[in-house]
């Protein structure tokens, strides 16, 4: 029998173990998680560790990148592993006040409303007789240590993975509520529960095989919005519109109002799915395209989620790149926001073209992180995915941005984006700047309004089941937009 030591944060966790391992496994196992951007194929090198003892040899991939990944990594007897220092201090969104109507909660003393998003998880703790939130928490979905995106983990469910995948948000999620009831000081935690997500989140959540989403046509056997036994409570899951338009859209929608009023407006959740809706002449058009998951700082070599020492801000000061960190301290990444300003800031300074091209091999933010080539490339991709989407929901609605009155940024990524910067680079439409609103992480606003108001249940089933999806797959329409929109530049 071996011994793996790992240390994290100035703690020591140890496990046992027969023969050889992967230290990716032997993480798990203790609870501990580290994000594999690239689905473990140590390609991104995000998941660099400091090792000691009867491990395997370098490979390949970690020659390259120069650095020891817990991906890669095979155990062979004892060893210590030094992980890097934990990031509880991120700014993970977790929605704005919430106010219902009136006050028709589900059963029990307390609830919690529940996000279960593809990057991070946020719960709301509720006091049921008075509808005021006690409580609240967040953490990193520790489903990153497997992939950072949907179809990277639904590979990894159908591969045989689903029952730890539902073992390791279920965790997360229960330690989060057991956080919220030490805050609040209560015993015996909530009653009852809502818990929003995108369809693939929650199929694995639920242990729900997801194999129908994995393939074409792309048909969800359930889209849920019914209530379910979770976590030994009762939890109402919210309807899903489509495969890839989820529950936590069906929630935002809600939270937004829009389609309470008469006019035009717009709803974009930017991540790594980016999904979309627009109410118009009283129907709603929604769609969805995947953007990668530069916007949330993986895929980009010195990204990061927002934590200290992220870069969150820069701009053009004396022809000069000037940044802002998270924290104030010395800059360790860059985060979403912080990556849409920068290529913003050398857009306008000339250090790169419409193209992307730019003649140094990087540019330099501050300190050791710099942006790369690919880095330019990554945020191209994903913000042509974005507006091409965009524009062809408009395109299918028949109208125009002219035409639309309010446009409702969700998610955490909106929260801090920097609207003038996503024009500049053609991300958002520039007319729509001075209409646009953050309306933060509107899937847990939403979640909690239908916590506190049973009678939001049919209002949610309607929102879902009428709304008229927009295929983007095999669209040529799609494919024109998406090219001419991988130029920077405010055309949109």
């Amino acid at each position: 029998m071996s011994e793996l030591i790992i240390v994290q944060d100035g703690r020591k966790t140890r496990v046992a173990f027969s023969g050889e391992e992967k230290l990716s496994a032997l993480l798990q196992r203790a609870g501990m998680y580290m994000a594999h951007p690239c689905g473990g194929r140590g390609s991104c090198g995000k998941c660099a560790v400091t090792v000691e003892g009867a491990v395997s040899a370098p490979n390949d991939s970690e020659r390259r990148a120069g650095a020891r990944l817990s991906c890669q990594i095979t155990v062979l007897g004892d060893a210590v592993i030094t992980l890097p220092d934990s990031r509880r201090d991120e700014q993970i969104e977790t929605g704005t006040g919430v106010r219902a109507e009136a006050l028709r909660p589900m059963p029990g003393r307390y609830g919690a409303a529940v996000d279960v998003g593809t990057t991070t998880l946020a719960v709301k703790l509720f006091d049921l007789q008075t509808g005021a939130c006690v409580a609240t928490s967040a953490a990193r979905n520790p489903q990153t240590a497997v992939a950072a995106d949907v179809m990277g983990r639904i590979g990894a469910a159908m591969a045989g993975g689903l029952a730890d995948l539902q073992a390791q948000v279920s965790a997360e999620i229960d330690r989060l509520l057991q956080v919220c009831c030490a805050q609040a000081g209560i015993a015996g935690g909530p009653e009852s529960l809502v818990v929003t997500g995108n369809t693939t989140m929650l199929y694995l959540l639920t242990g729900r095989d997801p194999t129908c989403l994995s393939h074409a046509p792309f048909q969800a056997d359930t889209l849920f919005g019914a209530q379910a036994a979770l976590l030994g409570r009762t939890a109402y899951l919210p309807p899903c519109m489509n495969a890839f338009v989820g529950a936590d859209i069906t929630c935002a929608v809600l939270a937004s109002g829009m389609c309470a009023r008469a006019d035009t407006a717009l709803l974009c959740d930017i991540g790594t799915n980016g999904e979309m809706a627009l109410w118009k002449g009283g129907v709603l058009y929604v769609t969805s395209t995947a953007a990668g998951p530069a916007f949330e700082g993986a895929g980009v070599s010195c990204g990061c989620g927002s934590v200290r020492g992220a870069i969150d801000r820069v701009w053009l000061e004396d022809g000069a790149l000037r940044v802002h960190t998270l924290g104030d301290g010395a800059a360790t990444g860059v985060c979403g926001s912080g990556l849409i300003d920068a290529v913003a800031a050398a857009l306008e300074s000339g250090r790169i073209d419409e193209t992307g091209y730019m003649e140094e091999d990087s540019l330099p933010l501050s300190g050791g992180v710099a942006l790369l080539p690919q880095d330019i490339r990554a945020v191209q991709l994903a913000k042509a995915a974005i507006a091409a989407g965009m524009e062809i929901l408009l395109e299918t609605a028949g109208t125009t941005w002219d035409k639309v009155r309010a446009l409702y940024i969700a998610g955490g990524f909106g929260s801090h984006l920097n609207l003038q910067s996503a024009a500049d680079i053609g991300l958002l439409p520039p007319a729509l700047v001075d209409r646009a609103q953050s309306i933060g992480n509107a899937a847990l606003t939403g979640a909690a309004l239908t916590l506190l108001d049973r009678e939001t249940h049919p209002v949610l089933a309607r929102i879902a089941s009428s709304a008229k999806h927009v295929n983007l797959g095999g669209n040529p329409r799609f494919n024109e937009r998406y090219v001419e929109r991988m130029l920077f530049g405010n055309e949109l």
